[in-house]
């Protein structure tokens, strides 16, 4: 008897929680909606580049940003394989293509920053390429910044436990077969490789135009409901109710130098 009614407790938690998770939710998906009618009225541009760990979340989180958001003025990105014409261009010109224009609001499922994760860790890029990409990404995003485009950068981060639970529900998943490649079983394999290649990147592209925020996803509805908060509380917008955003702090916060150290990413 005593089981069941801890089930029927935890049950109960369980549905208190989502439900609570709905109700916030719903409150910033208005929000939003609010943040993009003015920055449709405005002819403001967004870009929003979410980088992270792989399994970390960054499809869920742009499903849960633009679950309600116009289709016409919003764009996400997610780069694939660059072609042999992208492997002969100036490295950031095929994503140039796909920044905002006046009322857009733009997000990067990924972005150049391939350049200094993924393509340094698997060593498709060489070390000069990787030097010159960490140089150029801050003198290119202050570009886009002084020409009236927003940027923000979130930086999601897991465990490599968290990584290999979700690694694994993924591949027992029929319906995320899509998701799967070669890359995933490297993830954990040189999971440390990437941890210094994350630590190396954050500490030199953050800066004071275009700095990183870092977003704790081990729990993706508090990925989700603090990195939205996060986001409303940087830019500027007709109506906006200001005690909706703010994030908690323990979740999502600036990037400065010495979070991996005091454990605040995960390593």
């Amino acid at each position: 008897m005593g089981k069941k009614k801890d089930r029927k407790k935890a049950g109960q938690a369980s549905d208190s929680e989502k439900s609570r998770y709905e109700r916030e939710i719903h409150e910033l998906w208005i929000e939003l909606v609010r943040l993009q009618k003015h920055n449709i009225d405005r002819g403001a541009r967004l870009l929003v580049i979410l980088e992270g760990r792989d399994a970390a979340g960054k499809d869920g989180t742009i499903r849960a940003i633009t679950e309600h958001l116009s289709p016409r003025e919003t764009r996400i990105v997610a780069p694939g394989k660059p072609t042999d014409r992208d492997q002969t261009s100036w490295y950031f010109q095929r994503y140039a293509a796909h920044l905002p224009a006046a009322g857009e609001f733009v997000l990067f499922n990924r972005s150049w920053y391939n350049r200094a994760g993924v393509e340094r860790v698997m060593g498709f890029a060489t070390k000069q390429e990787v030097e010159e990409f960490l140089d150029a990404a801050p003198v290119f995003e202050g570009l886009l910044i002084d020409s009236g485009i927003q940027v923000l950068k979130y930086y999601l981060d897991i465990t490599k436990d968290e990584q290999a639970e979700r690694l694994e529900a993924r591949r027992r998943d029929p319906l995320k077969q899509w998701k799967i490649s070669s890359i995933d079983a490297a993830a954990l394999e040189k999971f440390d490789q990437y941890t210094k290649a994350r630590d190396l990147m954050l500490a030199r592209t953050h800066t004071k135009k275009t700095p990183w925020t870092i977003v704790r996803a081990n729990s993706k509805k508090q990925a989700h409901l603090n990195l939205i908060r996060d986001l409303l509380s940087r830019v500027d917008y007709k109506k906006k109710r200001d005690r909706l955003c703010v994030p908690d702090r323990s979740v999502v916060r600036d990037y400065e130098p010495g979070l991996s150290k005091r454990g605040f990413l995960a390593r």
